[in-house]
């Protein structure tokens, strides 16, 4: 029964990744300018490669053989040229993307470090003063714009107080090789001498936008703890665990908490897709050198092979992670299975 759930979950998954693909096909078209070189990314194509490059894409053949091909030269990797570097998109892609999922990861773990206790503390502490100051502060977490929020600490912890920088991922004074391109694991591989005051700059240039990126996300994360807490509370199985006379921590924990923590690992994966959005403002800000920026410029540059393969490339990761956050949460919750 669960290969027949997986079957389906990955056929839904593949239905996905198709309906993408064609919505990233007719890019090509809707954008402004000449087809062939939406296709391609090239520029001043002269009129002998114009008739080769139509004939190899299939340009002058039905739009579902179109397609098929572009399909072919996505897996062989070949995601056309960037207008602005005549370098391969996806080659690109590759380089700035562990930038925005290594902020995208902290600020998830540090929205989780926060939000999960401080939900249970406001679900224990129901309608009491505790409870009301974290619901008001998860409330006003929820409703602050990103950007104000950012220029905000700028101005307090880089400008004024001079704690924190306002931007970049590591000091000028430091160099360290792109080995994963993650930079705390690439400076803990490196073998520079300075390694551990690069490790201490990398995270103070990391805090800022880290805790701008979680801020939403935790929020999120409080109130949807809280309500799952508060539901569990009010089960049968709790009031028969206190009837027998168990402390109230082992009601909470044994009982309460693994229970109220299921449906939360679905909100990872949904909190993921949003942090990936609300990282383009960040990066922005921040300058931190991710694909959110980097797909921010192209849309300045007008370099729609660049836009077509980051909304490809994004929407993907996105789908896949949201679709596994959903299958672990079905194999650890029985009661999602709907076989």
């Amino acid at each position: 029964m669960i290969l027949h759930y997986l079957f389906r979950r990955l056929f839904l998954l593949a239905f996905v990744f198709v309906a993408l693909t064609v919505f990233a096909f007719s890019l090509s078209y809707l954008f402004p300018g000449d087809v062939l070189s939406n296709f391609t990314g090239l520029r001043n194509i002269s009129p002998a490669d114009e008739v080769m490059l139509t004939r190899q894409l299939g340009l002058d053949q039905n739009y579902l053989q179109q397609y098929l091909l572009f399909v072919q030269r996505l897996l062989q990797g070949d995601w056309a040229l960037s207008f602005s570097s005549q370098q391969n998109v996806l080659t690109e892609m590759l380089l700035v993307m562990p930038a925005t999922l290594e902020l995208a990861a902290y600020a998830l773990f540090l929205s989780l470090l926060v939000g999960i206790p401080l939900g249970i503390v406001a679900a224990v502490r129901k309608d009491k003063w505790l409870d009301k100051l974290i619901s008001s502060l998860a409330l006003i977490g929820f409703s602050v714009p990103i950007f104000w929020w950012a220029l905000l600490l700028i101005m307090v912890f880089s400008l004024s107080l001079g704690w924190l920088p306002t931007s970049g991922r590591l000091g000028v004074l430091y160099e360290i090789p792109t080995v994963t391109g993650f930079m705390l694991p690439d400076i803990l591989l490196s073998e520079q001498s300075y390694r551990q005051q690069a490790f201490i700059d990398a995270i103070r240039h990391m805090l800022l936008p880290s805790v701008v990126l979680a801020t939403y996300p935790t929020t999120v994360m409080i109130r949807f703890t809280r309500d799952s807490m508060l539901d569990v509370l009010e089960q049968n199985y709790i009031k028969t665990a206190r009837a027998k006379g168990l402390t109230r921590l082992q009601v909470l924990y044994t009982h309460g908490l693994r229970n109220a923590l299921l449906p939360v690992t679905r909100q990872v994966g949904l909190q993921f897709s949003t942090l990936i959005t609300l990282a383009m403002i960040t990066e922005v800000i921040f300058s931190w050198p991710g694909i959110g920026r980097w797909l921010i410029d192209s849309i300045y540059q007008r370099n729609f092979p660049a836009i077509q393969g980051g909304v490809l490339l994004v929407s993907s990761l996105v789908i896949l992670v949201n679709m596994l956050t959903e299958i672990m949460h079905t194999l650890f919750n029985p009661l999602a299975r709907k076989f």
